[in-house]
């Protein structure tokens, strides 16, 4: 891949960050892919913790690319984890699968219910039928009618 940096005025030229080069390759190699483990908690302001690396599921072609002191791993996973249509459900259960079954605080499930009050709720319907029961029970809860 080539790029065309950006310059600023004041540093220079930047380079692209982790997170764009990784969604160009993804266009380019018109591939699906979705954050995991710390960089899904660090996406939803679940965590304050920035990941040096970068692990994507991915239909695509498993390889693991370093860009700058980053490096971005598309890892291959199964069909069914990459059918989330919500960009914030899809997100939710990527992260709660790394916290853990039983490990949510009471803080954090909060905060996932607000933010998927925000999905549409048709995608977030679809979605919840692909999560893991203990997850689905998190996310109908974000429902706004409270029902299934």
């Amino acid at each position: 891949m080539y790029v065309r940096p950006k310059i600023s005025k004041l540093i220079g030229s930047l380079i692209p960050t982790a997170e764009e080069v990784a969604e160009a390759i993804a266009k380019r190699d018109r591939i699906r892919t979705i954050p995991t483990g710390s960089y899904a908690l660090n996406a939803l302001g679940l965590s304050t913790q920035v990941p040096m690396n970068i692990v994507l599921l991915t239909d695509g072609s498993p390889r693991e690319i370093k860009v700058g002191k980053r490096k971005i791993k598309f890892k291959k996973t199964t069909p069914k984890n990459l059918l989330a249509k919500g960009k914030i459900s899809r997100l939710v259960i990527q992260a709660l699968k790394e916290i853990g079954n039983g490990k949510v605080s009471e803080a954090e499930e909060t905060k996932i219910i607000d933010l998927l009050r925000k999905e549409d709720e048709k995608d977030l319907r679809h979605d919840i039928l692909l999560a893991p029961v203990w997850i689905q029970k998190i996310m109908k809860q974000a429902l706004h009618d409270g029902k299934n």
